[in-house]
């Protein structure tokens, strides 16, 4: 994985330990030769992990529509900053620009993002791995949500075998390869 896709909220949350793992991704992913694709913000946790990995010397690309560019902060100081017309724009870019994706702790356009691509990749549109930074167990129920999905016969895969779930992004990285993308 050379790109990966970060998906995660423009605010930072209420525990403390969202920003000091979205930092830790940033390092790790720059440690491994990674580079961030983003949704373009320069607040909250997408601020976080790019600023993190700008200060380590990592290549960060920004993917933005014009309509969020003031209210999230749009991040003049990354690699490229692409500033699109819409979402569906955002997301198609992002996805065509990245090896893997990665949900952080975030909202509503969080979960949408992820579920998107993980629906992508059981309909085969795309065969790249998909993880969640689990920090402090935010993700507990949604993996587990996906998991009774499948033992109730709704999906084909187990959450096992379609998302990476781990408490630490070095982990997380690790267990994104180990993912059968085929």
């Amino acid at each position: 994985m050379k790109s990966i896709c970060v998906y995660c909220g423009s605010k930072v949350g209420n525990n403390p330990n969202y920003v000091t793992q979205a930092q830790a991704l940033g390092q790790a992913m720059v440690a491994q030769g990674i580079r961030l694709v983003y949704g373009g913000g320069n607040a909250g946790l997408m601020g976080t992990i790019a600023n993190a990995m700008l200060d380590v010397g990592g290549e960060v690309i920004g993917v933005i529509p014009e309509f969020l560019y003031e209210r999230e902060h749009g991040h003049t100081g990354i690699t490229e900053l692409h500033v699109v017309n819409s979402m569906t724009e955002r997301k198609n870019m992002m996805a065509d620009l990245s090896d893997g994706f990665i949900a952080m702790p975030g909202g509503m356009g969080t979960f949408e993002e992820i579920v998107e691509m993980l629906s992508w990749f059981q309909l085969k549109l795309h065969r790249k791995p998909c993880g969640l930074l689990n920090v402090d167990g935010f993700y507990d129920h949604f993996a587990a949500l996906i998991q009774h999905a499948h033992t109730e016969g709704f999906m084909y895969r187990a959450q096992d075998e379609i998302l990476a779930v781990a408490a630490e992004p070095v982990a997380l990285l690790d267990a994104m390869r180990a993912i059968d993308v085929t």
